[in-house]
């Protein structure tokens, strides 16, 4: 008979995964849900425990605690039951399981937690708070509907957001709230939840529908103005634009309102700042019109867009077929990339191509590139040690990497590092937040970025090899998106 079990959290779910493991209960036998549709008449709310069975050990690899416990947050009710079919086959048939990045069971797990991933970034870049100024007792807290009321005292400021995540999430992302607007008293709705922080702790209550959120106040024409003064004219695209921030957003964004204008405005303005960044008008009028990669690699030869072409030995320009549909792009050339003329030929470039094998990728069929083309560097006595490029040396090198994209015309892009994601895609994007996660950037309607093996070898022991996996994996998405040409 089938037992079914309710499970409230990913806490709960463990607890109980773990009594049905140790008593031997098969996938089949069991349902896990957080609200049982069989009524409790049939539930168990523990599973049995036997006394040949109690004390039973087991153990699971910590990737997969990982991806379940985030992945708990999605809205799909299945979850629970994929989880421990995960967990029954890693501890009784398939160790491995993992690994095996074709099984239907892992790739609903790593899609879930993707997209719960996905959904907290958008999370934290679209909520936007409204200030109440409340007559009451500045150390309640709302937590729910009654925004108005609140206890006897004085006038105090309490700040108040709506917003719609696909999934139940708040419990994922309030903490982050928590850290940044530590100094402030504020409350998130969402459709189906809450949090509140009090200056001192978070608490959590029921949503609200949107019809009940305050409306707009003064706060909103600050946040118009901060946002038309960072919006880029030069980076405009529909489609990503729609993507990166949902339609079904723009209802709360008080910056939405602005789009038509800016948009209209966006020629004048592209043609404003070109004339005012030397470094990058030097360099366009360098990059010829053609769609031959040699004629462009031969005239990156003589650039002088910026200072790093005064030290370095030579231009090191992309390298790969002009029909690739997968391209690399990296942040700048180093030591031995300078002296041989080549992109990724050194330690970074050999961990680089055993991944690439471990993904069944030929670097022959791939474009390898990087942001900037001339190695920047201190020098300390005889060893030419890393220099990050500045912002306008990556925007003065702009138009070599924007002719390359150009004429290859990747079918998926791949960014390795916190420096090529902010020149493919600005600067609105944290690297360990979309992590592995593909998106729509102005250069490609598939961009995916992660880290780049220069920070694997920087580090060391349990980052360095989180890392790497974590490397492996996203190069395994790119094949996986069909970049490879037919043989």
């Amino acid at each position: 008979m089938t037992q079914f079990i309710r499970v409230t959290d990913f806490a709960s779910f463990r607890e109980h995964a773990r009594m049905l493991i140790v008593a031997g209960v098969t996938p089949a036998n069991v349902s896990l849900a957080e609200q049982d549709s069989q009524g409790s008449l049939f539930e168990s709310p523990t599973p049995p425990r036997s006394s040949t069975t109690t004390g039973k050990r087991f153990s699971v690899p910590r990737k997969f605690v990982e991806l379940a416990q985030t992945a708990a947050y999605h809205r799909d009710p299945s979850k629970w039951n994929l989880f421990y079919r995960i967990l029954w086959r890693l501890v009784n048939e398939t160790p491995g399981l993992l690994e095996i990045t074709t099984d239907d069971d892992v790739a609903k797990l790593r899609q879930l937690e993707k997209e719960v991933r996905r959904d907290a970034h958008k999370m934290k870049a679209f909520v936007r708070f409204r200030k109440l100024v409340a007559n009451g007792d500045p150390n309640s807290v709302i937590t729910d509907n009654s925004v108005e009321e609140t206890a006897s005292g004085g006038d105090f400021e309490h700040f108040v957001a709506w917003h719609r995540p696909d999934n139940k999430i708040v419990k994922l992302v309030a903490p982050f709230f928590s850290r940044r607007f530590k100094g402030m008293r504020w409350t998130i709705f969402t459709p189906h939840e809450s949090a509140a922080w009090d200056g001192h702790q978070l608490s959590y209550g029921k949503g609200i529908a949107k019809s009940e959120a305050p409306g707009p106040d003064e706060l909103e024409a600050a946040w118009k103005t901060y946002y038309g003064a960072i919006f880029n004219p030069a980076r405009i695209k529909i489609a990503m634009m729609k993507s990166e921030m949902p339609v079904k957003h723009w209802g709360t964004l008080p910056e939405t309102e602005l789009i038509d204008e800016l948009l209209a405005a966006a020629p004048d303005r592209v043609d404003k700042m070109l004339s005012h960044v030397d470094g990058l008008d030097i360099t366009s009028k360098l990059v010829p019109a053609t769609s031959d990669l040699a004629d462009l690699r031969t005239a990156a030869i003589n650039c002088n867009g910026c200072t790093l072409c005064e030290a370095a030995t030579q231009t090191v320009f992309g390298l790969g077929p002009t029909d690739a549909t997968l391209m690399i792009v990296g942040e700048q050339p180093g030591d031995q990339e300078d002296l041989a003329g080549v992109p990724f030929v050194g330690p970074a470039g050999q961990l680089l191509d055993k991944l690439f094998e471990a993904a069944d990728i030929a670097r022959e069929q791939v474009y390898l590139t990087n942001a900037v083309k001339h190695f920047s560097f201190v020098e300390r006595g005889k060893q030419r040690l890393h220099k990050k490029p500045s912002s306008r040396e990556i925007a003065a090198c702009r138009p070599w990497l924007d002719a390359e994209i150009r004429i290859v015309k990747p079918k998926v892009l791949v960014c390795l590092g916190a420096t090529a994601l902010s020149a493919i895609a600005g600067r609105q994007h944290k690297l360990s937040d979309i992590r592995g996660v593909p998106f729509s950037s102005p250069a490609c309607d598939t961009t995916i970025a992660t880290w780049h093996p220069a920070s694997i070898l920087r580090v060391d022991g349990q980052l360095s090899a989180q890392r790497r996996s974590q490397l492996q994996e996203d190069l395994h998405l790119a094949q996986s998106l069909g970049y490879m040409r037919p043989s």
